[in-house]
């Protein structure tokens, strides 16, 4: 989705459509700042897929973690926001993370970055959002919404600034297989008294 976001591949099937040349200079994700909130095991496995990008990546968890790669606390947020070109959302939902992406989250991004949502609906305010996409501050490819699905009749549809898809970010075709690779790895293990894979502390409150 970033990538779609940045090299304005939707404008592109549109103009196929019409038969449109829209030849010109678009924007690389090449020497861009990823911050990357919700720096879990998602969030390494998105800094793997960037790498190959040249790109800058800030890394933000509920709690800081020094050492190599620097880990920032959400009170962070402030302060690195204004740094980033795109920003990738893939925290739980919680009661710490619900509503984070409000008016004064967007207002501290830089002017005409991407805000990228693949983690749940409610982490960001659609409202907020909507109002920071129609002025110009902020772009958005969203794989999750609130409410979810998306009334057809919903404006952020009709933005040009956003991307939409239907949550279906991990339904690929490679889901299940690794699923049950996983499954069958973690079986393993339990039988042989081994560390489980993916082990997750759980926060006081978490919403699927």
């Amino acid at each position: 989705m970033i990538i779609a976001s940045l090299r304005r591949i939707p404008d592109f099937v549109r103009a196929q459509a019409t038969g449109d040349w829209a030849y010109g200079r678009y924007e690389a994700l090449a020497d861009k700042t990823v911050l990357i909130v919700g720096y879990g095991s998602v969030g390494e496995a998105i800094e793997r897929r960037l790498a190959g990008f040249e790109v800058d990546v800030l890394r933000v968890a509920r709690s800081a973690r020094q050492g190599e790669p620097e880990v920032h606390a959400f009170d962070d947020l402030p302060r690195l926001l204004p740094h980033a070109d795109v920003v990738v959302l893939v925290t739980p939902l919680t009661d710490q993370t619900k509503g984070l992406v409000d008016t004064a989250f967007l207002a501290r991004m830089k002017p005409g970055a991407l805000l990228v949502n693949a983690a749940r609906g409610p982490v960001v305010v659609t409202d907020d959002l909507l109002a920071a996409v129609k002025s110009g501050q902020v772009r958005a490819a969203l794989d999750v919404t609130d409410p979810e699905p998306l009334p057809a009749d919903h404006p952020l549809w009709a933005e040009p600034n956003v991307l939409i898809s239907p949550h279906v970010g991990g339904n690929t075709s490679a889901f299940l297989p690794r699923a049950h690779r996983l499954v069958a790895q973690q079986l393993h293990r339990f039988a042989a008294g081994q560390p489980l894979l993916n082990v997750m502390a759980r926060p006081d409150s978490v919403s699927a």
